[in-house]
């Protein structure tokens, strides 16, 4: 019997370049490869359509997404109601396949549907938001974030409505089932589990990457920018998006770069160099995508507390919280060699989050219960 699958995603889910549609597009690449018959229903607000999408699945179809200001003043939280679309409703309308929808952000359609729905919780929004609010230091997206946080919290008991909530996180799994029991069922996060093969046992710099959109990664950014500005450390600053205030720094310094993402393979080329990957986050929600992937692709992690408790792969990297730890650690890690021995290590805690166990979960929870 056919595994017909609806999938409403936030944005286009490629290519797979920040966290949470990391998660999306190695879901749907597992979930095909077990032979489920994917209905892609994506917003698209200005990453492009991409024929890669259609090889993974039955149907892509692309909707846009309503950036008006006027959402701001409804109750509704602005990152769902920009999302009401009628020719979506349309669609997942047309059969019974079940839904599964990415983000709270996806869910304005829930209660219009008589499909089984289920919601992948990427973070636990309000708190997300929350914490952006207290990163961001533009005064009108700071006030944004904050409103979005007050709507979010009550706006998340849609989950009472749907037949099941996969949660991100054990920390947030936690969370999920002391509220909406056993319906909720903890799926750790899909990522590209192929590990990197290092043709060098020493790198040359310490590495950070990140989406510099987010106020919580220049807030790392700038942070990391003032621990190494000088030492005797070479740090490469990488994104996909440019921040002028950073950029600024930067060129005040002699032994720090920003290095422009504009393919996955820059980002690859810069872990195989990189000896130490600097981690930092300053809000504990979900799991950073970025974790995971460097965990797979780099060589020695550094990481702030806010980043790997709970998350089980605190064994896996190097802990550092404060300016002085964060050098202290990097002296120490240039000090060693990455071996076969630490990679093998890595793939015995890894076990845990293989994606092909992600998959089965959804597709046993989905088409067996």
């Amino acid at each position: 019997m056919d595994k017909n699958l609806n999938i409403v995603s936030f944005d286009v889910p490629y290519p797979p370049n920040y966290g949470g549609v990391i998660d999306v597009f190695y879901k749907l690449k597992e979930l095909h490869n077990f032979g489920v018959k994917i209905h892609l229903h994506t917003f698209e607000y200005g990453r492009g359509k991409h024929k890669e999408l259609e090889n993974i699945c039955e149907s892509v179809t692309y909707y846009k997404r309503n950036m008006s200001p006027f959402l701001f003043f409804s109750k509704t939280p602005f990152i769902v109601l920009s999302r009401k679309n009628k020719k979506l409703l349309q669609n997942i309308q047309k059969s019974n396949f079940p839904i599964l929808f990415e983000g709270l952000h996806t869910t304005f359609y829930q209660k219009k549907v008589i499909n089984k729905t289920y919601v992948r919780t990427h973070n636990i929004e309000h708190n997300f938001y929350y914490g952006l609010a207290k990163s961001e230091t533009n005064f009108l997206k700071k006030i944004f974030f904050y409103s979005e946080t007050k709507k979010l919290d009550p706006y998340e008991k849609i989950l009472k409505k749907v037949d099941g909530v996969f949660s991100i996180s054990k920390n947030e799994q936690v969370y999920f089932k002391k509220k909406y029991g056993n319906k909720s069922i903890y799926v750790p996060a899909f990522h590209d589990a192929s590990f990197k093969k290092h043709k060098t046992i020493k790198g040359k710099y310490v590495l950070w990457h990140g989406d510099l959109r987010v106020s919580d990664n220049i807030k790392a950014a700038l942070f990391l920018i003032n621990v190494f500005k000088k030492s005797n450390f070479s740090l490469k600053i990488a994104s996909s998006k440019e921040n002028t205030s950073i950029i600024n720094k930067i060129k005040k310094t002699k032994n720090i770069d920003f290095v422009n993402l504009k393919s996955d393979r820059d980002l690859g080329n810069l872990f195989e160099n990189a000896h130490v990957n600097v981690l930092l986050t300053y809000q504990k929600t979900g799991i950073k995508l970025k974790l995971l992937n460097s965990l797979y692709k780099g060589k020695f992690i550094i990481a702030n507390s806010n980043m790997i408790e709970d998350t089980g792969l605190e064994k896996l990297c190097e802990l550092a919280n404060t300016k002085d730890e964060i050098l202290i650690k990097t002296k120490e890690l240039f000090d060693h060699n990455f071996t076969s021995n630490i990679i093998g290590k890595r793939k015995l805690v890894l076990t845990d989050f293989d994606p092909k166990n992600s998959a089965k979960k959804i597709i046993e929870t989905i088409f067996t219960l």
